[in-house]
């Protein structure tokens, strides 16, 4: 199991359905066979289809089921030009296959909205539902942590001071690199800031050995739960996301709605978006130590930076609610359904 996030069932305000389902690895991907796709679409008799990818057996199902109804297929799309995936000719040929399925698409942001116009697709089809968090439990957790900081620092005992690592721990998510840049701070500047990673993964183990021969305080605190995240984000003086390929990253909408200062690579799907170079944090490129722990030594030292980044972050944030999302995803509804008539 790629992810271990507690679903919370007990906020979901609208009927669904999780058919039975035959899941088998081969290599490094997942197959996955849902069955019932077909008969639950003929009991629902929905007025839209949409897909969140064209990667399973069920998303092909559903296209063509909408297809053979004439039904109009939305396609939830947050590929970028960046992805590593588009390295793939088997990947691209049935990208380009299941997009001529669809009526229409939703993205979450400017980088995936670009990479469909680069491939075609006119922008009148396009609409946008910015990825999103649950801003107000974040800012409201997060400034009840701060409030509170001594105790939660003791309690968890993390560092005075400390860059943070949320995610999941693969090389492909740039925690070498972290824990290198961090490596080549000065050794005044190490005894002063901390690195935290929260998450697990199968990289854990060689972080974790790694991080021992490294002077400073590297510290490690396993995968956490949405409910215990702000705590630290609130006590972060940044995070850092140096994904090698990522089609978002929504730990940075977390963050920011914590008010943090963002270091990011320019791979990640959410800078386009979110983070501006120099303005709320610092883009630099993925797979460099060198630059990344720049980035770092610039913001720690100097507090009126970190101070001017953290605002402009909730600035910045605050757009990309739940409810932007839900009305981007309203409109391109009442898109194509009005096309139907």
């Amino acid at each position: 199991m790629l992810r271990q996030w507690r679903v919370y069932k007990d906020e979901i305000r609208f009927q669904y359905a999780v058919l039975p389902s035959w899941r088998h690895r081969l290599g490094k991907y997942n197959v996955l066979i849902n069955r019932g796709m077909q008969s639950t679409l003929n009991k629902i008799r929905p007025n839209v289809v949409m897909c969140g990818g064209y990667n399973y057996f069920a998303s092909w199902q559903s296209a063509f089921w909408a297809q053979s109804r004439r039904i109009p297929l939305l396609l939830w799309s947050e590929s970028t030009a960046l992805d590593e995936r588009k390295r793939y000719r088997l990947v691209e040929f049935l990208k380009a296959r299941f997009l001529s399925l669809c009526t229409a698409f939703v993205v979450p942001g400017k980088s995936s909205l670009q990479y469909l116009k680069d491939l075609g697709v006119s922008n009148h089809y396009i609409f946008t539902a910015p990825n999103s968090v649950d801003l107000s439990f974040f800012s409201k957790a997060a400034e009840a942590a701060q409030g509170d900081r001594s105790q939660v620092r003791r309690r968890l005992a993390l560092p005075p001071r400390y860059f943070l690592y949320v995610g999941r721990l693969v090389r492909a998510k740039g925690v070498f690199d972290l824990l290198e840049a961090y490596s080549r701070l000065d050794d005044q500047l190490r005894s002063s800031i901390g690195l935290v990673f929260v998450g697990d993964g199968p990289a854990r183990q060689e972080v974790m050995e790694r991080a021992s021969r490294v002077s400073g305080e590297v510290r490690f605190y396993g995968f956490v739960h949405r409910e215990g995240l702000p705590e630290f984000y609130a006590s972060a003086d940044a995070l850092i996301f140096p994904t090698h390929s990522d089609t978002w990253g929504l730990v940075v909408n977390e963050a920011m709605s914590c008010g943090l200062p963002i270091i990011v690579t320019q791979v990640a799907g959410c800078v386009a978006d979110l983070v501006e170079d120099n303005w709320n944090g610092f883009v630099i490129p993925p797979q460099n130590p060198e630059q990344l722990a720049e980035a770092m030594a610039r913001l720690a030292n100097d507090p009126a930076l970190e101070a001017e980044m953290s605002s402009r972050s909730r600035e910045r944030i605050a757009a990309y609610s739940p409810e932007a999302w839900a009305q981007g995803m309203v409109n391109a509804v009442g898109s194509v359904c009005g096309r139907q008539r």
